[in-house]
């Protein structure tokens, strides 16, 4: 089975199309999607309706998404991300906010071997930053591979059962996933890359090769920011496209 990992689109649909288009040619099976289809971005509805049409899919609620159903407040949040969750709200058709209601809190566990979460297995809106963070998590998990996402940063825990390996993952990578080894990966964002590198980010499974894929897709910056202005956002979530922060 080869899985399509996605996480952390917020609204951005140009950044999507390029990463559906490029991962056409690893032809997966099913996609997991690990939260925050929206904020930030300046199109939530496109980024949802699009994700509805993409096929077998495991969907997991990220921070955003609670705040946009209005599940949770935004009392976190910075200003920027205030303004952009009441704008999503606002913008948002009733049907998807109900949709993103509906999305199911994590962890949830796809055929036993893998684990999807938003932050982590613990506590969904929790950040992993460091490797103590991520041994949390991992301790947590009840798979042999937990995925999560909400920093926006590209980084892998490898644990063979008593040296663990830790770090942040630059560019695009493969990681051997060995099936005596549990492993805590973060394939990146889609639509707000953090690491220093603004092009898209997403995660590819192959549960029969053993492998777990890390790719970065070049899409149209000067689009997304464009549509992030016209719709009177904050200019600080455009600024920060062009510079994967």
């Amino acid at each position: 089975m080869r899985y399509l990992v996605l996480s952390d689109i917020h609204a951005n649909i140009d950044a999507l199309e390029c990463v559906l288009a490029d991962a056409a040619r690893h032809r997966t099976d099913h996609v997991l999607l690990l939260g925050d289809l929206v904020g930030y971005g300046a199109d939530p509805n496109g980024v949802i309706a699009r994700l509805k049409s993409v096929g077998p899919l495991t969907a997991i609620r990220g921070n955003h998404d609670k705040v946009a159903a209005a599940l949770d407040d935004a009392e976190g949040f910075n200003e920027a991300a205030k303004y952009s969750a009441r704008w999503t709200f606002d913008t948002l058709t009733d049907e998807h906010k109900a949709h993103l209601a509906a999305l199911s809190k994590g962890p949830v566990l796809v055929a036993g071997d893998i684990e999807c979460c938003h932050g982590t297995p613990f506590d969904e809106d929790a950040y992993v930053f460091d490797e103590m963070d991520a041994m949390y998590a991992l301790q947590a998990s009840r798979a042999r591979l937990c995925l999560y996402g909400h920093t926006h940063i590209p980084a892998a825990l490898a644990f063979d059962g008593s040296v663990l390996d830790y770090g942040v993952l630059k560019g695009d990578q493969t990681i051997d996933w060995r099936y005596d080894w549990r492993y805590l990966i973060n394939v990146g964002s889609v639509g707000q890359p953090r690491d220093g590198d603004p092009r898209a980010a997403y995660g590819v499974v192959d549960s029969e090769q053993g492998t777990i894929d890390v790719v970065r897709v070049t899409y149209p910056v000067e689009q997304a920011q464009a549509r992030i202005i016209d719709a009177g956002l904050p200019d600080v979530l455009a600024q920060r496209l062009r510079l994967g922060r």
